[in-house]
């Protein structure tokens, strides 16, 4: 957070009140730093325009043999499929009026820094959870504020779909599934996500290790059956879970508030990859910036200012299952 006061605040009766409201937000900005589940899911990418573009070239073919002092072959890599990200302005603001001040209501005050911080954080969570839960669904669009933000990765179709096209050789790709959460389909989906290639055919050698499910008891039982236990509950024996320790699990309670009553979808991620190529982006433009200021009417102003945007690029850091259409693996 960047904070900034005006000249005519420290000389006011506001003066005193600067300095410890400025502690309590920046503490509140670390407490929802540390329980933020977007952060694990979405990968960071600086911004320095009013827009970046993701994707681009496509990939090399293979060396080639070409025996003793051989010549070198020419490669060329062409125009991949793309993704622009614009940066989206958000505002918002709170204020302590002059009678509060003359009252001495500061622990009243605090609960609106607080209010403000905490709406921040939402914002951000929501964000991201809106646009996964929307193309989860096979949404084209998730709504926030009266906006429309897509859902389309850089080929154009939904992030999560069944035929993603390859851009010069092979064929068409899903990481869409409709199988249910379990330790068998867990082995399924990660073997499908691993085949993934490149639009030359090449694997791409992708190792997802994240689980990510909204706060559903059925999906939680069914994710931590599958990767808790290291003998397998469903043989006879108890044999050896191979699933047994080597999965990262997030719960996301935002992507709730977003999808259909009835749905249990679940996802998997590869963190390292996503953020490399850029399938679920998080694009910083101008982190949180705190102006105070007095207003005309005499009350101190506390206004918030960002720009940030979400979107997926690269789809082949993540698939989906538990949705009825998807492939069947």
């Amino acid at each position: 957070m960047i904070f900034s006061e005006h000249a005519n605040v420290a000389g006011s009766i506001y003066g005193q009140w600067q300095a410890p409201l400025r502690l309590f937000l920046e503490s509140r900005e670390q407490a929802y730093e540390k329980q933020s589940c977007l952060n694990h899911i979405f990968g960071k990418q600086e911004s320095k325009h009013f827009a970046e573009t993701y994707g681009g070239l496509t990939g090399f073919e293979d060396f080639q043999p070409v025996g003793e002092n051989g010549a070198y072959p020419q490669q060329e890599a062409q125009m991949g499929d793309e993704k622009i990200l614009r940066n989206e302005t958000w505002k918002s603001s709170f204020s302590v009026s002059r009678e509060m001040v003359d009252d001495d209501m500061i622990g009243v005050f605090r609960k609106r820094p607080e209010g403000f911080m905490k709406a921040y954080y939402a914002t951000r969570e929501k964000h991201g959870a809106g646009l996964l839960a929307a193309a989860m669904q096979g949404k084209s669009y998730v709504t926030m504020g009266g906006k429309n933000f897509s859902t389309a990765c850089a080929d154009k179709l939904n992030l999560f779909h069944t035929e993603h096209p390859a851009k010069i050789k092979g064929a068409k790709q899903s990481n869409l599934f409709s199988n249910p959460l379990n330790a068998e389909n867990l082995g399924r989906a990660e073997s499908a996500m691993q085949n993934f290639k490149d639009e030359n055919g090449n694997l791409l050698g992708i190792e997802p290790k994240t689980i990510v499910i909204p706060n559903n008891p059925d999906l939680k039982k069914a994710a931590f059956e599958a990767v808790g236990s290291m003998d397998d509950p469903a043989t006879s024996d108890n044999a050896f879970n191979y699933q047994y320790g080597r999965w990262n699990i997030i719960v996301w309670s935002y992507l709730d508030l977003f999808l259909a009553a009835g749905l249990t979808p679940w996802m998997l991620l590869d963190e390292e990859y996503s953020e490399m190529v850029g399938t679920l982006i998080w694009q910083e433009r101008v982190e949180l910036e705190v102006t105070s200021t007095i207003a005309e009417n005499d009350a101190n102003v506390w206004k918030g200012y960002a720009r940030f945007a979400a979107g997926f690029g690269d789809w082949r850091g993540v698939c989906c299952g538990g949705i009825d259409g998807g492939t069947t693996l």
